[in-house]
């Protein structure tokens, strides 16, 4: 990727519906040559897809809590369970298979403390084969995946 490629790229995280010819414009190409570039990068894979940033149950007004999570062991069919039975919960946004102390990073959406409780309770503790969870609310947004800064 050249230098007009990365400005596209940052161009579409910010805002993935912008017109081709306000994209262009914002890149300094035409309408035609940026068209053809973006196409590009869909058919590179650097584009994987698009994607609509949906507001979680508190919406903006939602506490942030990462939460990693040990488990007892980490055969592939406990962590198949584990990720199965994580994907039904919506106010688990993220979760990532990690490498380190801990075996998975989750991104919670509460709409405080009362409510993490509840998540903690009726959620995170009866996902299979938890051992350890520890949780930290986050205090401020600082820098988001869309590329927007806070």
């Amino acid at each position: 990727m050249d230098r007009i490629d990365r400005a596209l790229v940052r161009a579409l995280r910010r805002n993935a519906r912008v017109t081709n010819v306000a994209l262009a414009a914002e890149v300094g190409l035409s309408a035609s040559a940026c068209l053809r570039r973006v196409q590009m990068l869909e058919e590179s894979g650097a584009i994987r897809g698009y994607t609509a940033i949906v507001a979680g149950p508190g919406g903006e007004d939602a506490h942030v809590v990462i939460v990693r999570i040990t488990l007892e062991r980490q055969t592939e069919d406990v962590l198949n369970r584990f990720e199965a039975e994580v994907l039904k919960h919506p106010e688990i946004r993220e979760c990532y298979l990690m490498t380190g102390a801990e075996d998975y990073l989750l991104r919670v959406e509460a709409d405080g403390a009362g409510d993490y409780e509840r998540i903690h309770k009726e959620i995170l503790s009866r996902l299979p084969a938890v051992s350890r969870i520890n949780s930290s609310f986050a205090i401020r947004r600082v820098l988001s995946d869309t590329g927007g800064r806070r």
